[in-house]
């Protein structure tokens, strides 16, 4: 199954409406070259269509492939390597092969400047002139602090990274992201090296931000929890050679609370998942299951 059928909640008070989206990867394989002079084939002919806006996480092994299809996306190309090795990668309907205007990365790895003060990293973008010359500074400047406030970093916006949490320093990595109202938010598990608690304070915070700016969201975790909390589409993955392995839809409604997460859905479909992985990547990689 390469396509799902996204029912993401209602937008609610979304500043403006979501636009339409299309983002195509058809038969895409990646081959690396190796010592030996052959190559290893890391993506298998993995096709996956999104149509709408949604939060879809891509979940599988711990090195499998998720983040190379991720960077495909963003047009991240690593230098000396044909990037896909063949297949395409379409964005409404124009084939994507380098960085693209309407897709934004989140890293694991903030990367936030540290000689610039929070309101200077989230309106970083704006310095660069392809976004200062589509965003008059009046607007940017007001984007930048509506931004800070939507996730709750108002006073903190003169401070540098070294004087912030590690949950800060995410959170102004999300702001500076979505503070260009991307309609593609790429994320490479941008919360896997917090702690319990500030992890969960993210999660809700992103699905506060989603309903606030709607837009196609793919979520890369191998956290089995994290996808069911976040996701309204989950796509598994095998171990490489990464191949679909599941593609489904979540119905239930945002937030997700902890009683949900104990129901019987929510375990039968934490074990869709790992009896998933269990067939496709026998005794390979690892995921995680939060408790």
């Amino acid at each position: 199954m390469s396509t799902a059928d996204q029912r993401p909640e209602s937008a609610g008070s979304a500043q403006e409406a979501a636009k339409p989206i299309s983002v195509v990867l058809r038969d895409i394989v990646q081959e690396y070259p190796v010592v030996d002079g052959g190559v290893t084939r890391v993506i298998d002919r993995v096709s996956l269509t999104f149509d709408r806006p949604g939060i879809a996480m891509l979940l599988g092994p711990s090195g499998c492939g998720k983040s190379t299809l991720l960077q495909m996306l963003g047009g991240v190309r690593p230098m000396g390597v044909v990037t896909p090795s063949s297949g395409s990668v379409l964005i409404d309907g124009v084939e994507c092969t380098g960085p693209h205007d309407d897709a934004v990365m989140v890293f694991q790895r903030y990367a936030n400047r540290p000689d610039l003060t929070v309101f200077d990293n989230v309106a970083f973008p704006f310095r660069l002139k392809l976004w200062r010359s589509r965003v008059p500074e009046s607007e940017w400047r007001q984007r930048v602090a509506d931004m800070l406030a939507a996730v709750g970093l108002s006073d903190k916006l003169g401070l540098l990274p070294a004087q912030l949490s590690g949950g800060q320093n995410q959170r102004v990595a999300l702001a500076r992201a979505l503070v260009l109202r991307p309609r593609i938010l790429l994320m490479d598990e941008p919360f896997g090296a917090l702690d319990a608690q500030t992890r969960d304070e993210m999660q809700r915070l992103l699905i506060d931000l989603y309903r606030s700016w709607p837009c196609l969201v793919v979520f890369v975790t191998h956290d089995v929890t994290e996808a069911l909390v976040l996701g309204d589409r989950v796509i598994v993955l095998s171990t490489q050679p990464a191949r679909v392995a599941d593609d489904f839809v979540i119905d239930e409604p945002r937030p997700r609370p902890a009683v949900w997460q104990r129901s019987r859905e929510a375990q039968a479909l934490e074990e869709r998942i790992l009896r998933q992985l269990h067939q496709a990547s026998p005794g390979r990689g690892q995921v995680r299951v939060t408790v």
